[in-house]
């Protein structure tokens, strides 16, 4: 890997912490509940956290832009979702959760110069992102900026990361893996055990299809790992991703970089210390 594109996955793995507390923080299921969502399961705030942007979107564009779920797993609360709250309404308490979990988790450093200034940075490189071709960067990209640093640092975190997951999927196709395939072969590298990617609501019967068609290309072993030429496709997967990903972030210097790295440094500790997320997740958040 080059010395920018591991730049690059490093700033991945600095921000994705501080956009994914919000699916799992306490204070967003307090605003989810007072929408009118069930939150005795993540999966309704969720979809309609993530999908919000895009206005009310049916479950066919949520699969194609999500790509990871089953189609029977979003159409379960796609789109459902809409008809207890609007998109301007989700939107509006979204913003209202990030602010209380970030207040939660950040203290005092959320209002702090260092924050301020770490948000400042970040929206440079997320307004140098090309969303052409990338709906879900795009419809983030799209929202008006907040004021306060610690929303900015969010919803610049938010447009970037999605930004990035618009060109995986962009990856995926060009290595000719389905959704379920993109699953089977992610846990067959140790990105995440098997039961982790249960989440995205495939079947038992179509995991062990998708895991028959990647034996056939060569890509498995008959224990389910990754045999070498498998595990040179999701290289070359992560590698693609990473290029996609690149171009917003020559907006900075180099010592700009490092200064965000710094900056981001102790956030990233208060996001994965406050024990919300995961161990194990389905990006790969410290296995790629």
């Amino acid at each position: 890997m080059s010395d920018e594109l591991g730049r690059v996955r490093q700033m991945w793995h600095l921000l994705e912490p501080l956009h994914a507390v919000l699916y799992y923080a306490p204070e967003a299921f307090e605003e989810a509940s007072a929408l009118g969502y069930a939150v005795d399961e993540r999966w309704p705030s969720y979809f309609a956290w993530r999908a919000a942007p895009l206005g009310e979107a049916g479950a066919e564009r949520v699969v194609d832009t999500f790509y990871s779920f089953s189609p029977a797993m979003v159409g379960a609360y796609v789109p459902a979702i809409w008809s207890v709250a609007s998109p301007e309404a989700v939107l509006a308490a979204r913003r209202r959760a990030v602010d209380r979990t970030y207040r939660t988790l950040l203290g005092e450093a959320a209002a702090a110069p260092e924050t301020a200034e770490a948000a400042a940075l970040v929206r440079r490189v997320a307004e140098a992102a090309d969303a052409t071709g990338r709906p879900l960067a795009a419809a983030n990209a799209a929202l008006p900026w907040p004021d306060e640093p610690h929303l900015a640092l969010w919803q610049a975190a938010t447009a970037l990361r999605e930004h990035r997951g618009d060109g995986h999927l962009a990856a995926l196709a060009a290595a000719e893996l389905d959704p379920v395939e993109a699953l089977v072969s992610f846990a067959a590298i140790g990105a995440a055990r098997p039961e982790v990617f249960a989440s995205r609501g495939w079947g038992g019967e179509e995991w062990s299809q998708a895991r028959e068609r990647l034996l056939k290309r060569g890509l498995l072993a008959d224990d389910g790992t990754a045999t070498e030429a498998g595990g040179a496709l999701r290289a070359e997967v992560e590698r693609r991703t990473d290029e996609a990903a690149a171009a917003p972030w020559r907006a900075l210097g180099d010592e700009e970089r490092e200064r965000l790295v710094e900056l981001l440094g102790p956030l990233w500790v208060a996001a994965i210390g406050s024990g919300l997320l995961p161990s194990e997740n389905t990006l790969g958040i410290g296995k790629v």
